[in-house]
């Protein structure tokens, strides 16, 4: 399993379309087992063409901070589990997501949607 999360030196970004940098942890058995980075597209997150690409890596879930439903549709419509509200220390937070500890909040970003 793949893990993204919307990144900016080495914290969750607040706003996944804005993001500096994806995080990808590579998960087997519960354990990470690489890390990489994924350059993020310019535009919002709905409309960068981001979503397919994540999935083409294999990425199942996205642990983001802030979303507008837009995002939040485009990357479920390509099998990508969002999981909304998470701030903090990426490697932290993936480890906390892994222990079972972290859940989507189900706000949407209010201040931004695509359509």
């Amino acid at each position: 399993m793949k893990i993204a999360v919307p990144t900016r030196d080495g914290h969750v970004d607040d706003h996944f379309g804005h993001c500096a940098y994806y995080t990808i942890f590579d998960v087997i058995d519960g354990k990470v087992v690489n890390v990489s980075r994924l350059a993020s597209p310019e535009g919002c997150g709905c409309k960068s063409g981001i979503a397919p690409v994540l999935k083409q890596m294999g990425v199942a879930v996205m642990l983001a901070g802030n979303m507008g439903q837009g995002a939040k549709n485009v990357l479920e419509a390509q099998r990508i589990e969002v999981v909304r509200g998470c701030s903090g220390d990426v490697e932290e937070l993936v480890g906390s997501y892994l222990a079972g500890n972290i859940r989507d909040n189900g706000e949407a970003c209010s201040h931004h949607d695509c359509h």
